[in-house]
């Protein structure tokens, strides 16, 4: 295992194990326990009772927060003719189609965090699923990133829309601000995410969606929350 910094243990100390925190309170500590000396990603981890084997239980759709995530998100987007133009004036970093394609799979290529796709172009990146899929970034029409309106997808995902995904365990990891943000937008920020997770929640799972809600910044310790203050 390895040996936790003295700032890390710092701040761990600073962190009641067996407590459930408040949303204001979680926020206040987990800024005050933010001590690196750059802007720290504020981390919203859910523990789900879904069964991930399950794929009527799988959860996959998008989330959008009220003041975005605070991180510069670069988007590709498979697209020709109108849309391809629509693309680059709503701000796409990368626009292209077969020629993307092809540097994704020859040059192992990834220097972009959301693709998305009009229908017309899975027939072009549908041999990229083995690649992009195993990094939760395929375009799929689940997740919104595959839609004929690539201007107002592009737009959203630039604003802070971004996948909210179960891992292997059931788990969902989303950003949800900066350290630098005021504490009313990391807390509107987190339960508005919550809430829009909790409305994905798969008709036949019994009981509660969440098992464990904690927040942490980038280089910081966990700090769980109270689920009833959002689940009841």
């Amino acid at each position: 295992m390895a040996k936790k910094s003295k700032r890390f243990n710092e701040a761990k100390g600073k962190v009641e194990n067996l407590r459930n925190y408040s949303l204001k309170d979680a926020v206040k500590l987990v800024k005050e326990t933010s001590t690196a000396k750059f802007d720290e990603t504020i981390e919203l981890h859910m523990s789900t009772s879904i069964d991930p084997r399950k794929a009527e239980q799988q959860i996959r759709n998008t989330v959008s927060l009220p003041h975005g995530s605070g991180k510069t998100i670069r988007v590709l987007v498979f697209a020709k003719g109108d849309a391809a133009e629509a693309a680059k004036a709503a701000g796409a970093d990368f626009v292209g189609a077969e020629d993307i394609a092809e540097k994704i799979t020859k040059e192992n290529w990834f220097d972009f965090d959301v693709a998305i796709a009009t229908p017309d172009m899975m027939r072009v990146i549908g041999r990229l699923g083995r690649i992009l899929g195993p990094r939760g970034i395929m375009p799929s029409p689940k997740s919104g990133t595959v839609t004929d309106d690539v201007e107002e997808a592009v737009k959203a995902f630039k604003l802070g829309r971004m996948e909210a995904r179960n891992d292997k365990t059931g788990n969902i990891h989303l950003a949800v601000g900066k350290k630098s943000f005021k504490d009313q937008m990391l807390e509107e920020n987190i339960s508005s995410a919550i809430s829009q997770v909790l409305e994905l929640k798969p008709g036949g799972l019994k009981g509660k969606l969440f098992n464990r809600l904690a927040i942490a910044s980038t280089m910081g310790p966990g700090i769980k929350m109270e689920i009833n203050e959002f689940e009841k």
